[in-house]
């Protein structure tokens, strides 16, 4: 039994609406896993779902084999999910700290405590505290999301493609920060469309495909498949 086991998801945006097909999906306790796939593959909504904001028609979720089923987004944030979405992942008109101060909504007492522990995470946060949060380039405006996530003390993280849009000197900024925070033993789930370099910073990888398992293991033994690297890798 992992941190999180996924059985047999099946999940849409309407009754009728399958999106993901009976996916089978686990995360161990301080590992890195990559989902990885076509566009519309169903990765996004595998990440919504284990969030609470889909409500899976089929299947199981078990988080520490408890079910997650019923429960409300904030509800699953408690138990020490955090999701940071891909896009309206900020308040862009509130400034760095305000922002800050919203990721602690759940627990409001321990605000002051969490807030210096993440500010001493993430300086370039700490030196533009008082900006508003639309001035932060793109690669800060996804640390900010990032740690205003962390502001919940997660055990897992999940992160819908946090790249998604940034140059490539600053994605490689935004994986060292992913590489940092699992150290400090928080499992990371990450769906992202650079396959290579999701695959390169991740101990295991899934491959969805129209909303099934494709492949799956090792991430570095899927990095050398021919097949995954001509499909996925560009060569």
């Amino acid at each position: 039994m992992g941190l999180l086991s996924v059985h047999g998801i099946v999940a849409g945006y309407t009754a009728t609406d399958e999106i993901l097909k009976a996916v089978d999906f686990t995360t161990e306790a301080g590992e890195i896993v990559c989902v990885i796939g076509p566009n519309g593959a169903g990765k996004s909504t595998l990440l919504k779902a284990i969030a609470g904001l889909l409500t899976p028609s089929r299947g199981t979720i078990l988080w520490q084999e408890r079910s997650l089923a019923g429960l409300k987004p904030r509800d699953i944030a408690r138990l020490g999910v955090a999701y940071v979405p891909q896009e309206h992942n900020i308040f862009p008109s509130l400034s760095v700290a305000e922002n800050l101060e919203i990721g602690g909504y759940i627990e409001p007492a321990r605000t002051p405590q969490r807030l210096g522990a993440v500010l001493a995470r993430f300086p370039v946060l700490g030196s533009k505290r008082r900006h508003a949060a639309r001035t932060l380039s793109g690669g800060e405006r996804q640390i900010l999301a990032m740690a205003m996530a962390l502001r919940v003390e997660p055990a897992l993280l999940l992160l819908d493609e946090p790249s998604a849009g940034l140059a490539p000197a600053a994605a490689e900024r935004l994986f060292e920060e992913i590489r940092a925070i699992n150290r400090d033993k928080v499992a990371v789930v990450l769906v992202e469309q650079n396959a290579h370099e999701a695959l390169a910073i991740s101990d295991r990888a899934y491959i969805l495909v129209d909303g099934r398992n494709s492949r799956s293991g090792p991430a570095a033994e899927l990095a050398a498949d021919p097949d995954v690297r001509r499909i996925f890798l560009g060569g």
